[in-house]
């Protein structure tokens, strides 16, 4: 079975016709929700980051 690359560029493209791509609408919203996302869990982190900081410099100068 010999390797076709004019064979595989037809499956290729049969198979990219098979997938339902989103809508610009669907890319937009989606795109948006992911920054939405990223901005809430550094905020989280970032205090959550804050939070340990101070028990751990509180915890280090008890004598």
């Amino acid at each position: 079975m010999a390797f076709s690359p004019f064979k595989f560029l037809q499956e290729v493209r049969t198979e990219t016709n098979k997938v339902t791509w989103p809508s610009r609408r669907e890319t937009t919203i989606t795109t948006i929700m992911v920054f939405v996302m990223v901005a809430l869990s550094s905020v989280f982190f970032f205090a959550a980051d804050q939070i340990i900081r101070y028990l751990v410099a509180f915890l280090l100068t008890m004598h």
